[in-house]
């Protein structure tokens, strides 16, 4: 039996990266956690241990910070990811792919030029993949928590014998929402388009009657794409955040969906992609994991 060496990446991981833009008034910052993977031509330090053609985690981490200085683009992570990704690929000759993955912590102003708070509603995210002549972006939100109270039902599913769950025309529907969506271009105002995808996440899940939570999301993803044609499709990942109405009759108590047990766990899994029908393949634009 002969063994070969398959796909493989290397990089920094959650380089924690904090910018203060002093020049302005009032101060302007921007939170990141940053992550690069980089790949090619890296058989020798596996196969033999020759490291020449390594660029060092170390190096990576440097670069990022560094970058956080001197790159104008920083406030925004699809550019400081495209500006990155570029910059390892194009000035190292043994690398031929890297993706860059940022996280933005969102901060607000507390009515003083120089004191925020941390707005933890969500983590805005960007994720940008470079082989040297494509430059995929995408762009994401994760930690998103939506919940409504009514205009939600669920029902006509299959049943057998293990089947205990009650339909139900009235009942809580919440998740922890991650959602990625692909750009086919950069002449993009990343801000904007941005917070459009957000507006139209949140109004959709708010207004849409829900007869499933596969049902809003796809009513979601539509109203994502509708208004900006440069995005090609839109991928959702949401666990459904269970909450079971509470027996209180035992205590001669009557519970007209008004005191629920909330349970973390298990909890359904709903996954999705909405694409427009055109919308050129994505290739390296999302990460499906570890080793690929």
């Amino acid at each position: 039996m002969a063994v070969v060496l398959g796909h493989n990446q290397y990089g920094k991981a959650e380089n924690r990266v904090v910018r203060v833009f002093r020049d302005s008034d009032p101060h302007e910052i921007v939170d990141y956690n940053v992550s690069v993977a980089l790949s090619g031509d890296q058989d020798a330090p596996h196969l033999t241990g020759d490291n020449t053609p390594i660029l060092p985690t170390d190096t990576q981490k440097n670069t990022v910070y560094a970058f956080a200085k001197e790159d104008d683009v920083v406030g925004q992570p699809e550019s400081f990811g495209i500006r990155l990704a570029r910059h390892f690929v194009d000035n190292t000759e043994p690398i031929h792919r890297a993706r860059v993955k940022v996280e933005m912590y969102p901060w607000a102003r507390l009515g003083n030029p120089h004191a925020f708070v941390r707005d933890g509603r969500y983590v805005r995210t960007a994720t940008v993949t470079y082989d040297g002549s494509t430059t995929w972006v995408v762009s994401g939100v994760k930690d998103l928590v939506v919940l409504k109270t009514t205009d939600a039902e669920f029902w006509g599913y299959i049943e057998d014998r293990y089947t205990t769950l009650q339909p139900t025309h009235d009942r809580i529907v919440a998740t922890s929402l991650v959602s990625q969506w692909y750009h086919t271009g950069e002449d993009v105002d990343w801000g904007k388009s941005y917070d459009g995808v957000l507006q139209a996440l949140q109004d959709t899940f708010a207004n849409h009657h829900s007869l499933a939570l596969q049902h809003t999301l796809y009513e979601m993803g539509a109203a994502a794409l509708e208004n900006q044609p440069e995005i090609a499709e839109i991928r959702f990942s949401a666990p459904n955040k269970h909450h079971f109405v509470y027996d209180l009759g035992r205590f001669g108590l009557e519970n007209d969906n008004e005191v629920f047990h909330a349970d973390d766990r298990p909890y359904g899994l709903i996954e999705a992609t909405v694409r427009r029908d055109d919308a050129p393949d994505p290739g390296l634009a999302f990460d499906p994991g570890q080793g690929w």
